[in-house]
């Protein structure tokens, strides 16, 4: 335990319990194991004088305790799951809380909730038993993972929707998603941050916990990043002075609309972003460069993503070299 020598010519010793800080100070220096004995002291009456805590506020005091340190968007998501959890789960007392509490938690929303939907909540409650019991071991099954395929636009798919927002205020927004920016990033560019023919991205908009959009850091380290996009339209964000200047959601509310007017199946401006990656793919950019230009953190998602379009040129190199076999044998 650290002694640490105040400007006054005291000594303290600090210690985080269950979330909390708790300093005892000295006189004079003291040993290590008066200090021991000190902050053993401090600990035992906090324990007789304080009252036993719910889960339900010690996922507030969790929150509150890494609300500067998490992305807004991510408070929000924890506020919310905090609030959804059962009441008869939220009542319990911290130090009361068992494995088999947990597994009835998970049965409870296995029955209306998807598997991933489950996992945020089980992750949730895990990291908020971490912080306050982290003596407590948790081993809890969990609904399996469904492997989902998601939708990737095509490349007719995307020609068919910018052709239809050309000259309407979500040409740019869209456009760009088609180079793989996210949301949170094309809706933070001002036309400052257009360089040439460079978009210098370095910051997201996002919705905080109270339900507002602020400008904040981007996702990741990597997620600040440069890109290159084509001149013109450049070129047009510098003529009229901004990127976009509507709602975010609106630009998914249009897309879904002309989905459907076009007849295609419908997908999210984000599946824009999957479209970057399967293109840059197809097209022999190498696997580091989409990652860079993408701002992956990891090639997890990434390659999760452009996987079928790597399967599908496979596949024709599987019919290639059986057609060439087939001439070199039967021709």
């Amino acid at each position: 335990m650290k002694i640490e020598p105040l400007p006054s010519g005291a000594y303290r010793i600090r210690k985080m319990y269950k979330g909390k800080t708790y300093t005892v100070t000295f006189d004079r220096k003291p040993t290590q194991k008066d200090a021991l004995l000190a902050m053993a002291k401090k600990l035992e009456e906090v324990k007789e004088n304080r009252k036993p805590m719910t889960f339900g506020e010690a996922a507030a005091g969790y929150v509150d305790m890494k609300k500067n340190v998490l992305s807004p968007r991510t408070v929000k998501e924890y506020i919310e799951i905090g609030n959804r959890l059962p009441e008869w789960f939220k009542k319990l007392t911290l130090t009361d809380i068992e494995q088999i509490d947990i597994n009835r938690l998970v049965n409870e929303f296995s029955k209306d909730k998807s598997p991933k939907t489950v996992r945020n909540y089980h992750g949730f409650v895990s990291a908020v038993l971490g912080a306050y019991r982290p003596e407590m071991k948790i081993y809890t099954k969990l609904p399996q993972k469904v492997k989902h395929e998601p939708y990737t636009p095509s490349r007719e798919d995307v020609k068919r929707i910018l052709e239809s927002v050309r000259g309407t205020e979500f040409e740019i927004p869209i456009t760009l998603a088609c180079y793989g920016m996210r949301r949170s990033e094309i809706c933070a560019l001002t036309a400052s941050d257009v360089d040439g023919d460079v978009v210098h991205i370095n910051k997201a908009l996002v919705l905080n916990a109270d339900k507002k959009w602020v400008i904040k850091t981007t996702k990741t380290t990597e997620s600040t990043r440069d890109i290159v996009i084509p001149q013109e339209l450049a070129d047009k964000i510098r003529e009229q002075g901004y990127v976009y200047k509507g709602a975010p959601n609106s630009i998914a509310q249009h897309l879904k609309r002309l989905e459907a007017k076009l007849g295609m199946p419908e997908f999210s401006l984000h599946k824009l972003r999957h479209y970057f990656a399967s293109e840059m793919s197809a097209l022999g950019v190498p696997e580091a460069d989409i990652l860079r230009m993408g701002g992956w953190e990891t090639d997890h998602v990434m390659k999760s993503v452009y996987r079928h379009s790597m399967m599908e040129r496979e596949e024709q190199a599987k019919r290639d070299a059986s057609d060439k076999l087939r001439n070199a044998l039967f021709t």
